[in-house]
């Protein structure tokens, strides 16, 4: 009898084959007190084990292949950096010293401290860098424990129909497994925006993570089918489910071959509706993974990733040469940068939180940066002067009301005169945008857009505060509902107010790489999408098989339907 067990989808697609359980990642510790003499030998011993983990990452980080996403090098620099962090790196010295214990317990303690403060953040993507947290200190318990570096290939007897199961995989493991076939993996830790998920879609290897107990469920050996799509693993499968889950891996890995037939096609809609379709990245090396996947522009670049994982702010100079170097990879085409979004949960160690009780809902956004007026102006006279190498737009997030807005564009302005008096080159009239993040700022669009050349709809956002969900929450992430009617209503308002006062509208949220949404996204009126590169061209197959003239009507049936029940199959049959 088969079971199905459900976790989150990590990566898109359909394998079915036979689990390996991958050890367990975690290492026990054990609490030891010390005579005073041992203590000088437990901290050498501690560093010593912070060094040869630091040779391993560099060793791995080495050994990237050329062929691997971009993210993959991304990711495994970020664990680089996290260990050389002193709270992980120099702090435990501390405690082994004050508490006379052993250099596991006081990495143990330090990270449970750590752990405590990314509990506290709210935002997906960051609150799931404490995977990241977890993964470097288990790499250096291991050192201290004296295993072999991680899972070599000889304990993997992997091949094309191999599934593995793990509690989790670090960026790390993805570069050790780079020789070895698998086709799919399961884990229990992660979430939708984790590192491990991110890298799946990279590479296009079906996944489902976040299954909690996986390791517990499934046996070594047993037969199952993980569908990534729908986040589900089924366990000893009947002959049925076989041959219907076969039919659909088929069908997949067809269309991912037709694929990549359109990389070079134009995202034209059937009817001659002209689409463009953009990348959204964070580091500006990223830009390479949008050209691979056949676009051209960047309609998202988060650049509090240069604000992140420092000690300190970074200088303008050190933006305009970031801003630079994406501004001229595009040769003349758009890239929206988005000011410095922190407060929420991204926190750097040079920011300090204020009292709120509520960070989502305090001091964050384009409130914070209007708040601290020298971080704000570094930025914008950095995006300035990078304007002068290529088409950049200024994009503010989290606004709540026009004054917002006022206030922002007053603050160019005045990075602009500043500029003009030292005689150092801009754009002009560079485009000033806005994000649509909460219901605010969609009802009122049209106020703002007042005083804006565009908006960009961040759905993730959006659909968190209008149902008031946190979907990084286990106990209420069934709620986070993207095809609510409230959410629908409001996006069929935002972009149909934007193409009537004539104004650019996007939508840059998760919404926009789905292909689930692309048709009705298309039958409200939008024409401009920014994704992950690695969904460009699911979309773009949807953009080119749609004539957007027959949308009207089911589109309508949609976006007035007041039943969220209802809209699943109405949107099934819209994209039939």
């Amino acid at each position: 009898m088969s079971i199905t067990l459900r976790g989150v989808a990590g990566a898109g697609g359909i394998a079915i084959g036979h689990v390996h359980l991958v050890s367990e990642t975690t290492v026990d510790v054990v609490h030891l007190v010390l005579p005073d003499a041992d203590i000088p030998a437990e901290v050498q011993r501690f560093d010593a084990a912070i060094k040869e983990t630091r040779k391993q990452l560099e060793m791995l980080w080495g050994s990237i292949p050329d062929n691997a996403p971009a993210e993959l090098g991304s990711f495994l620099s970020l664990h680089i950096m996290l260990l050389n962090d002193p709270a992980l790196s120099r702090d435990p010295r501390g405690l082994i010293e004050e508490q006379r214990c052993n250099a596991e317990w006081a990495l143990k303690q330090q990270l449970e401290v750590l752990l405590a403060q990314f509990d506290e953040i709210e935002e997906d993507y960051l609150r799931e860098r404490r995977a990241d947290v977890i993964q470097v200190a288990d790499r250096i318990l291991k050192v201290l424990a004296g295993h072999v570096a991680c899972h070599t290939h000889a304990q993997l007897a992997t091949d094309e129909e191999t599934i593995l199961v793990a509690h989790d995989l670090s960026p790390a493991d993805m570069v050790q497994y780079k020789d070895i076939e698998f086709a799919a993996f399961v884990t229990d830790a992660g979430g939708a925006t984790s590192h491990t998920a991110i890298l799946a879609r990279s590479l296009g290897i079906p996944s489902v993570v976040a299954m909690h107990n996986a390791r517990e469920l499934l046996k070594e050996g047993e037969l199952v089918i993980v569908d990534g799509t729908q986040g589900i693993v089924i366990a000893e499968p009947d002959e049925e489910e076989l041959a219907y889950y076969r039919h659909l891996a088929a069908a997949w890995n067809q269309n991912k071959i037709s694929l990549t037939k359109i990389r070079t096609e134009a995202a034209v809609t059937l009817d001659s509706q002209q689409v463009e379709l953009m990348g959204n990245i964070e580091l500006p090396q990223d830009v390479d993974e949008v050209f691979e996947n056949g676009a051209k522009s960047v309609g998202l670049f988060r650049s509090e990733f240069l604000f992140l994982s420092r000690d300190d702010l970074p200088s303008e100079d050190e933006q305009f040469e970031a801003y630079k170097a994406v501004a001229s990879a595009l040769n003349g085409e758009s890239v929206t940068i988005r000011t410095l979004d922190i407060g929420t949960d991204k926190i750097p160690r040079w920011f300090e939180r204020g009292s709120g009780i509520n960070p989502a809902l305090g001091l964050c956004g384009v409130r914070l940066t209007l708040a601290q007026p020298h971080i704000f102006q570094t930025q914008l006279r950095a995006l300035l002067r990078a304007s002068a190498f290529g088409n950049i737009q200024i994009m503010f997030p989290l606004l709540s009301e026009s004054r917002q807005i006022r206030q922002c564009v007053q603050h160019v302005e005045l990075a602009k005169q500043t500029l003009r008096e030292e005689g150092l080159p801009f754009n002009e009239n560079i485009k000033i945008g806005g994000m649509v993040e909460i219901p605010a700022a969609a009802i009122n669009v049209a106020g703002f857009l007042k005083d804006l050349s565009f908006v960009s709809i961040g759905t993730n956002d959006l659909v968190q505060y209008t149902l008031g969900v946190d979907r990084g929450d286990d106990q209420v992430a069934h709620l986070y509902n993207p095809a609510h009617p409230a959410v629908l209503h409001l996006l069929s308002h935002v972009i149909g107010t934007a193409n009537r006062l004539g104004k650019e509208v996007s939508v840059c949220g998760e919404m926009a790489g789905d292909p689930r949404f692309t048709r009705l996204l298309l039958g409200m009126g939008l024409r401009k999408f920014s994704m992950h590169p690695a969904s460009l061209l699911a979309v773009k197959q949807v953009v080119r098989t749609t004539d957007t003239a027959l949308l009207g009507e089911k589109v309508s049936e949609i976006i007035t339907q007041d039943d969220e029940d209802l809209v699943a199959p109405l949107l099934d049959a819209l994209n039939v």
